[in-house]
């Protein structure tokens, strides 16, 4: 591809030399999100996410250092990115996430949030806030301790729970708390998620079980609906649906009384492809342009081999036209992705 040309749909038109690309793929879609992982290390084993047996890290050669992000994000801001995700791996595993944060909105990146399983929060969040940082979402998959560990195998519930109560303590109110429900496991627990978001007025987020653990023991089975939990849900507490973008991933609706709002991310049930706006940089320096995709386009090699930000800027235009239309996840023949979601980026 003609590295001067811009990307709309796919037909390029012709443009000027001091005209930023754009970040849009053939289906016409902008891209305005960008998931960036900054470690594939994490504190936690998560059932649905990471192995439980031994595994090896990357090597740090192969991590992007912090200087190595915010180049890509300097040349993406402009490209349209105006939301970040920084996720891990767990995140605040890596020395250096706060002054990461501050690059990011010095930058002018308009939101900049943080995905965590929060065991660090509690003692962070006081320097998150100071960075810039503008929301924040907790992972909490039991509200029981003994579930709780079964899931995470850890013993850190008490900590997460100061790391949420940290957060609803500070600016990134309204916090939102994630949980992956799995059949057999917590799906028992829809009602008291929902009961915890009227308590604590915070944003509880259902989000369907995806394949892409690494003990590979996904099933079609194990996937609790959001359709079921919002019905679940509704006979106990009338509940209003909120607008949202068309590219948000959640169904957001708010309890009737005002105490509180749920969230529901269905990519199995209810895929919502269609208005995707996100792409996914890993901590090896790979970019993904859909979860689900089969394959990564290495930046290292442009990153670190002297190329200019020019011809860097055009390769991932490139590689974004070329977007996948959505994850096929309920196509026949579909097959998971090589990488799990620990060396992705949630």
């Amino acid at each position: 591809m003609d590295l001067g040309v811009f990307v709309f749909g796919s037909k390029p038109e012709p443009r000027t030399s001091n005209q930023p690309m754009r970040l849009t793929d053939k289906f016409r879609r902008q891209i305005t999100d960008l998931r960036i992982s900054v470690t594939d290390r994490c504190n936690f084993r998560c059932v649905y996410c990471r192995s439980a047996n031994p595994e090896n890290h990357m090597p740090s050669s192969s991590l992007l250092s912090w200087d190595e992000y915010e180049r890509l994000a300097r040349l993406l801001v402009p490209m349209g990115i105006r939301k970040v995700r920084v996720t891990g791996g767990e995140p605040l595993v890596r020395a250096g996430v706060e002054d990461f944060v501050a690059r990011l909105k010095a930058i002018g990146v308009q939101d900049v949030s943080m995905t965590t399983n929060g065991y660090l929060l509690a003692e962070r969040c006081d320097r998150l806030v100071a960075a810039g940082m503008d929301r924040i979402n907790i992972s909490l998959d039991s509200l029981d301790r003994e579930k709780f560990e079964r899931i995470t195998r850890t013993k850190t519930f008490d900590a997460v729970i100061a790391g949420i109560e940290a957060a609803q303590a500070s600016p990134l109110r309204p916090v939102k708390v994630n949980a992956v429900l799995v059949r057999g496991i917590n799906d028992g627990e829809v009602e008291a998620f929902a009961e915890f978001a009227r308590d604590r007025q915070l944003i509880m987020r259902f989000i369907e079980y995806m394949p892409l653990d690494a003990d590979r023991s996904w099933t079609r089975d194990s996937v609790v609906t959001g359709a079921e939990v919002l019905s679940r849900i509704s006979a106990l507490w009338p509940l209003e649906p909120v607008a949202h973008e068309r590219s948000e991933t959640a169904r957001k609706y708010r309890f009737a009384d005002g105490r509180g709002e749920i969230g529901l991310i269905s990519p199995v049930s209810q895929p919502f492809c269609g208005f995707c706006s996100r792409i996914r940089l890993t901590a090896d320096g790979k970019l993904r342009t859909c979860l689900f995709s089969k394959e990564d386009h290495d930046l290292k090699p442009l990153l670190r081999g002297g190329a200019t930000d020019r011809e860097l800027a055009g390769a991932i235009v490139a590689i974004v036209a070329e977007k996948e239309k959505g994850h096929r996840i309920n196509e026949p023949g579909f097959v998971p992705p090589s990488r799990t979601m620990v060396s992705i980026g949630g």
